[in-house]
């Protein structure tokens, strides 16, 4: 097998280059629903619920909907990091804006889809404590600047699929208020890949949910999303036509892309940092990965080498690095390591490279745009 880092550095050939050591941190999930709390999670376990297949166990354990303790604690390490300008860490927070309402399909005996902003979600969560000021204040600050990850981060279509023919492990889910467990239903369709097709005549439906959800973005947070990061990967590329009429200029995409066809058919799509699409739109490829919360790896010492790599071929550092990295609602000592190994990573990487740029993703987009 050819060596990790071989991969590594043939992958940053292509694409944009700079001379200017950017680095972009991409967080992805914030505002969706994952587990509502421990006691959830043990029902569900008890009752076989599949919660710990592969990666979904860390997710499941320990990632919530963000309080204002991990909010607090995050903008406190963020903004101890300076880069050579003066500018914070900052995170690109990819986020949706939705969640179902689950007690008013429910009263509408799983006929119908309804949904709620994620805000009317944090009320429910959080009562008085509702974190949303931290959101804006995180927004104010430049130190989380949400980008777009859907209106929700689940697949509507499949998921009320599997509640109308009332499969069990999806009821069970429902009755605790998720849906994040390790299902594989209509052609490998996961509830999690939220534009993952089972057929082709769902693409009518994604289309009205992308539009409608880049809409509520604007409505809650005050500006358009320039970024989309379609949730897990799966996505058509019709609909990035509907993306670039609402707005989005750069989307995120994998190197390779299995683009999702319907009927479990894929197309196979290459992709590069800046490549431009026929509707003008940028592609932003990631190149770095930072899951403290995922054991059996120093991802201090992995993803500085990804950077090293990177920079070594004039390329941002573009990092992965998922929310449940950073939550403490459920465990708090989740939060208390992730944020230790960011708060090391950052401090090595201006250690190492005082001249390193903290950029968002719209920020490098305009850069490669400008360019």
């Amino acid at each position: 097998m050819m060596n990790k880092n071989i991969l590594k550095t043939l992958s940053n050939i292509p694409g944009w280059r700079t001379n200017r050591k950017l680095i972009v941190i991409e967080s992805d999930d914030w505002g969706s629903i994952r587990m509502p709390s421990l006691a959830a999670f043990q029902k569900l376990v008890d009752k076989g619920v599949p919660l710990n297949y592969g990666d979904s166990l860390r997710y499941n354990q320990n990632d919530t909907l963000a309080t204002n303790d991990d909010f607090t604690a995050l903008f406190e390490v963020l903004q101890k990091r300076k880069d050579c300008k003066g500018n914070a860490a900052v995170f690109t927070a990819v986020s949706v804006v939705a969640n179902p309402d689950f007690e008013k399909i429910r009263q509408h005996n799983f006929e119908k889809y309804y949904y709620e902003p994620f805000t009317q979600t944090l009320e429910k969560y959080y009562g008085n404590g509702n974190p949303i000021v931290m959101w804006m204040e995180g927004i104010k600050n430049k130190l989380f600047v949400p980008q777009f990850h859907g209106r929700e981060h689940l697949n509507i279509a499949a998921w009320m699929k599997a509640l109308q023919q009332k499969e069990k492990d999806t009821h069970l889910a429902f009755n605790e208020g998720c849906w994040g467990f390790s299902n594989k239903h209509n052609y490998n369709v996961m509830y999690q890949a939220a534009f993952e097709l089972t057929d082709p005549a769902e693409l009518e439906l994604q289309h009205h949910i992308v539009k409608e959800g880049l809409e509520l973005f604007e409505n809650i947070f005050g500006y358009k999303a320039s970024f989309f990061v379609p949730p897990n990967g799966p996505f058509n590329n019709a609909l990035e036509k509907t993306a670039a009429q609402c707005g989005i200029k750069f989307m995120s995409s994998s190197k390779v892309q299995n683009e999702t066809l319907g009927y479990g058919k894929t197309r196979k799509r290459f992709h590069y940092l800046g490549q431009r699409n026929e509707w003008g739109q940028r592609y932003i490829t990631r190149n770095c990965f930072f899951e403290p919360s995922q054991p059996g790896t120093d991802w201090v010492e992995s993803c500085t080498k990804e950077i090293e790599i990177a920079f070594r071929w004039n390329k941002p550092a573009v990092i992965s690095s998922h929310r449940v990295n950073y939550i403490g609602g459920l465990i708090e000592n989740n939060r208390k390591n992730g944020l230790t190994a960011l708060d090391k990573l950052l401090n090595k990487l201006i250690i190492k490279c005082p001249d390193v740029e903290f950029v968002t993703s719209d920020q490098l987009g305009e850069k490669i745009e400008s360019n």
